[in-house]
């Protein structure tokens, strides 16, 4: 939920609303005294004070020490839930899934159809990636300087596309020959040194556990007890939840995925001939192209390439599941279902990207089910919008849901949801203020 302040020197007598240096607050209760409530919208710049409530023009309103009354429920009405549509830069946020539908409701409703894998669309796949990491290198070798920047774009976004297709490998839903699926997948992740079998046991736990606080795997917010722990620590992780974000996968890859010890003993066979095609890539790949090419060319055919990868990889990852409407939960709250479905974002990104990533951003379907292959998302998108509509988080890509998660979707609160970091620590906050300033708010 978006983030309030309480005024409580502003009170108004039943269901009323009230302009205060143009901005408008809203009685909370139907009846009887209320407390007003103001939006601090992404798009505003704050102060970081204690009890302080920014407004336009570096005008700030002092409240009375008064406790933060948590935000009303983003579904509480169609009218609320279209505010946070604009106010977040998404085109739809869903009501509350209820309690009693299962997984396996949603799933009984998709066409048997969405689940078949076809051979001849996972190796068309194979061939758009292929060919379009070809062309990037070319145009990588015979673009001038200036034009280089989009060379990289494309090869990057060309590379991503190599991704998922060994993401389709480590969830079974390339081929049904198993044994193909692996090699394919250890080759297809090989020029992006990540090590197939690491990631795809990583990624199975994100599976399970969508949204759950402390096991999932992939993005989750920020624990206070953990960013108190020491000031450096504040200082990187301020930086890794805001400006570096975007390429904070970088992170992720090299502490997840090369230690041994965080696999199970059953694992670890698997995971050593994963690091040994890697190493094995690097010990050959990395010098040949030093010998053909420079140290330069290794920048410029594999370093930047490989920097829009992760580009790809943070920025997708974080926008499947992170808003401040949508909740992490503890394992004894979470249900599957609503996580799953209601906690899973679809983006449409422009068409190029979609082709090149192979629709990995029609999220939602493949979380609902995993063995959804990349090629049938879409069938299946359509199937649940049609079933489950209404529940769904979608949005196209734009300016104002990057910044809402940059300078926002931080520090976890049970009641909020998230706290942003210029609340918690407004002394090493200046990044995420830079952030807002510099930001565009375009939706």
């Amino acid at each position: 939920m978006a983030c309030r302040l309480v005024d409580s020197s502003f009170l108004l007598k039943g269901p009323q609303q009230k302009r205060i240096h143009g901005h408008r607050f809203v009685s909370l209760y139907p009846t009887g005294t209320s407390l007003l409530k103001w939006e601090a919208l992404p798009q505003h710049k704050p102060k970081t004070q204690k009890y302080v409530i920014p407004l336009r023009k570096g005008k700030i309103v002092k409240s009375v020490a008064s406790p933060i009354t948590p935000p009303l429920p983003a579904a509480d009405s169609a009218e609320r839930r279209q505010e946070l549509c604009e106010n977040y830069g998404f085109r739809q946020i869903g009501e509350s899934l209820p309690d009693n539908i299962t997984l396996k409701n949603i799933i009984d409703t998709l066409p048997k159809s969405v689940f078949e894998i076809d051979n001849m669309k996972a190796w068309k796949s194979v061939l758009i990636s292929t060919t379009s990491y070809a062309l990037g290198l070319f145009m990588i070798a015979k673009s001038p300087w200036y034009l280089l920047p989009l060379a990289w774009a494309w090869t990057g976004t060309a590379v991503t596309g190599f991704f998922v297709i060994g993401h389709d490998c480590a969830h079974k839903s390339f081929s049904k020959n198993k044994l193909l699926e692996d090699i394919v997948g250890t080759l297809a992740f090989l020029p992006l040194i990540y090590p197939y079998e690491p990631w795809r046991f990583k990624h199975d736990r994100h599976h399970a556990k969508t949204n759950m606080l402390n096991e999932d795997t992939a993005w989750h917010p920020v624990m206070k007890k953990h960013f108190d722990e020491s000031p450096f620590f504040k200082k990187a992780i301020v930086f890794g939840y805001g400006p570096i974000r975007p390429i904070m996968s970088i992170s992720h890859w090299l502490i997840w995925h090369f230690n041994l010890s965080k696999f199970r003993s059953n694992e670890i066979g698997r995971v050593k001939i994963s690091l040994a095609c890697v190493f094995a890539f690097m010990a050959i790949g990395w010098p040949l192209i030093v010998y053909k090419a420079g140290l330069v060319g290794w920048i410029k055919f594999w370093l930047m390439p490989w920097l829009g990868y992760h580009f790809w990889m943070s920025t997708f990852t974080m926008v499947h599941h992170t808003a401040p409407h949508i909740p992490f939960k503890s394992s004894e709250e979470w249900n599957p279902a609503q996580a799953q479905l209601s906690g899973t974002v679809h983006c449409d990104y422009p068409r190029w990207i979609e082709i090149l990533c192979h629709d990995i951003n029609v999220h939602i379907p493949h979380h609902v089910s995993s063995k959804i292959p990349s090629y049938n998302l879409r069938m299946a998108h359509k199937a649940l919008q049609e079933n489950w509509g209404k529940y769904m988080n979608e949005a196209s890509w734009n300016w104002r849901l990057m910044k809402t998660i940059l300078t926002i979707c931080h520090v976890y609160n049970e009641e909020r949801n998230y706290i942003s970091f210029e609340e918690v620590a407004p002394e090493i906050s200046e990044p995420i203020r830079f952030l807002r300033r510099v930001m565009p708010d375009y939706a």
